[in-house]
Formats: C-alpha cells, sequence, structure tokens
C-alpha cells in the first residue's frame, strides 16, 4: 500500500520526528510502504533558529516539488499531510493537485486554522479563512492531537482520532542527574514567547536558592534574555534526550491564548518520559496531562510559578514521587508503544480495499 506523506519542515521539526516519523516502523510491518516529503528543506529550521526568516525566493521551487510529486509518478493509495499541503494557497487549489479519488489523513497538533482565521490583514482572512474548513470536508480521517482540536475538526470532518504527541519511552527514560537543582524547559524560538513572562521570577528564584535554568532550542530569540543562571543551549536531535535527563524538573507556560490552547502539551510528556516532576499553565491540554499533586502542579500567577517551583526545589521526595509516576503515565498513554496500533487501524480503515 503506497502512501504519500508530505510535512511542512524536514526532520529538524519536532512535528515531523514525532507526529510522523515514528510512526513509519509500524506502518511498514502492516504493509504500508511511506514515502515522506518536506515541503522546506533543513537550510529552512537552521534560518529559524538563527532568527531569519525562510528565504521568499526558494518558496515557489519548494510549491512546484511538491506539486510534481502529487501529480508525477505512480497513483498512491493514500495522503498522509501534516495541516496542508501548500500555507497561503487557497483550498480550491490545492484539491486540485491532489490525485482524484485518493483518500486523505490529515494530521493537527495545533490550531493550524487561527492561522487564516486570525490573520491581521483582512484579504487573507476573506480568501483562507475557511480553508480548513473546506479540506476537512473531504478528508477520509483525521489525527488530532488533543480534545480540543478534535472539537474544532468534528464540525467538518466525523472520522477524527485523538493521538497525543508521543515519544518512544524505551529511548525516553529516567537517568542519574546531578544534585544540583536545574528547571529545564524545551521548545524552539516560536515557543520562547511563552517563557517571556516568566523569567523575571525564574532569575529571582536563580538569586535565592542557586538553582540553574536549562532552556533547548529557543534560538537566537533568547539571546537578549540572559540573566546569570539561565543556561541557552542549542538543540540537538542527537543530544535532547540526553539534555533532558539533565533537567530536575520540567516546566511548560503558556500565554493564554487560542493558538496556545490548541497545543499538545508535547514538552509534558518528554519531561514526563524522564521522570521528571512537571509544572505548567492551567491553559489547553496542560489540564489533563498534569495531574495535581499527582505528577505535578498547575500555576497560573508568578506567585503560584515561584511557590510552586520553591516547594520542588526544596523537597527532592516530592519531585521522586511526582516524577515516578508521570513516567507510569507517560508509557501507559503517552508512549509510541500505546499510540502506534491506533494509527495503524486508522490507516486501515480508510485505505481502499483491494
Amino acid at each position: 500500500m503506497r502512501v504519500l506523506a508530505f510535512t511542512r519542515y524536514d526532520r529538524d521539526a519536532a512535528s515531523t520526528r514525532y507526529r510522523l516519523l515514528e510512526y513509519l516502523p509500524a506502518l511498514a510491518e502492516a504493509g504500508f510502504a511511506v514515502e515522506w516529503h518536506p515541503l522546506l528543506g533543513e537550510g529552512h529550521m537552521k534560518s529559524l533558529v538563527a532568527g531569519k526568516g525562510a528565504s521568499p525566493a526558494s518558496l515557489p521551487a519548494a510549491y512546484a516539488r511538491r506539486a510534481r510529486q502529487l501529480t508525477q509518478g505512480p497513483r498512491p493509495d493514500l495522503l498522509w499531510v501534516y495541516g496542508e499541503l501548500f500555507p497561503y494557497l487557497p483550498a480550491a487549489l490545492e484539491q486540485r493537485l491532489m490525485p482524484r479519488g485518493v483518500p486523505v489523513i490529515y494530521d493537527w497538533d495545533d490550531a493550524f486554522h487561527l492561522a487564516y482565521e486570525e490573520h491581521r490583514r483582512p484579504l487573507v482572512r476573506r480568501l483562507l479563512g475557511n480553508k480548513f474548513g473546506t479540506l476537512l470536508r473531504s478528508a477520509a480521517g483525521v489525527t488530532c492531537g488533543n480534545p480540543l482540536l478534535q472539537e474544532h475538526i468534528g464540525r467538518y470532518c466525523a472520522n477524527t482520532l485523538v493521538v497525543p504527541t508521543v515519544v518512544e519511552t524505551e529511548r525516553w527514560r529516567p537517568a542519574e542527574r546531578d544534585r544540583s537543582p536545574v528547571i529545564g524547559w524545551i521548545g524552539s524560538p516560536s515557543t520562547w514567547a511563552n517563557m517571556k513572562p516568566l523569567l523575571p521570577a525564574l532569575a529571582a528564584l536563580h538569586r535565592e536558592t542557586g538553582v540553574r535554568v536549562r532552556a533547548i532550542g529557543a534560538g537566537a530569540a533568547a539571546e537578549a534574555d540572559r540573566f546569570d543562571g539561565l543556561d541557552l543551549v542549542e538543540w540537538s536531535e542527537a543530544t535532547e534526550i540526553a539534555e533532558v535527563q539533565l533537567f530536575s524538573i520540567g516546566i511548560m507556560p503558556l500565554i493564554d491564548r487560542g493558538f496556545e490552547r490548541g497545543k499538545s502539551g508535547f514538552k509534558l510528556i518528554q519531561y514526563m518520559a524522564c521522570g521528571l516532576p512537571v509544572v505548567a499553565s492551567p491553559v489547553g491540554v496542560n489540564v489533563s496531562i498534569v495531574r495535581p499533586e499527582i505528577n505535578g502542579l498547575l500555576a497560573t500567577t508568578e506567585a503560584e510559578w515561584v511557590e510552586g517551583l520553591r516547594r520542588l526545589i526544596a523537597d527532592p521526595a516530592l519531585c521522586a514521587r511526582f516524577g515516578a509516576e508521570g513516567r507510569r503515565i507517560a508509557v501507559a498513554e503517552y508512549s509510541l508503544a500505546s499510540q502506534a496500533p491506533r494509527v495503524v487501524e486508522l490507516f486501515r480503515s480508510v485505505a481502499p480495499r483491494r
């Protein structure tokens, strides 16, 4: 069964690695031969981390290459699309380039629709505001990163499946740590904005307790925010697990806005798999991943963040208890082993009969 898979970014993007590439072995075992095509190449992600945007000159070639991938070669049995095929092009054009009669499975792990519905330019809102509604009405199935996304997508497509963004818990696992406390965050330049409101409190905690703050993947966006006690670490696929294993506490602050409410809580899952206690904003799916006083704490105000972090810094036994329970939840509910069979079954259910 031939499947053409399309992502926006290459494997340097967490969405590509954890929403698509991790499932390829399970799909191959089930008889699905997946051919993966990123829209933008390796240089794009490196530019984002360096604080630069995509080169506009590269986009026409990328779109033309994707059009050829859709229209040339043997006819696929399935299309697997992360979000959309052609950002900022109308749904009608996108659908015209798809091979007719081939089922499409979409994957959503963010509130993609808000990029058009809330765009600052009225023309974009008018032309593309309902792009995703049009695409989703013709979908054979959609995997949704959380129930909030499923609720939105369910208005257009009845065949939806909540698939959290998960990790392979045989690799993401607890490790021995230094005794010095470390508050850790992993993300990207685009999500660093959620850390900014908390930075003064974290700097004060460092001065008070000596705790260090370690941020992985923030890129050039975080350079202006440096303070004594903040370590900015370059992300690498080869080292990301080992870097998270250096944390004592994992945090996920979120600004309470529409796009952030659609996030899938992946940071928390990474931390929990490594046996870390977590502290997070009670925004979106975070309220179901974090179980207060069981695997971590929820914090809204700066005072709640400081109180919760101070409590964990001072109580290693509490950290160990929260971390052990978080690890158990991650293995049971947020592991690749728990989700791969569900994804395979969705593919089987929409694949054409032979």
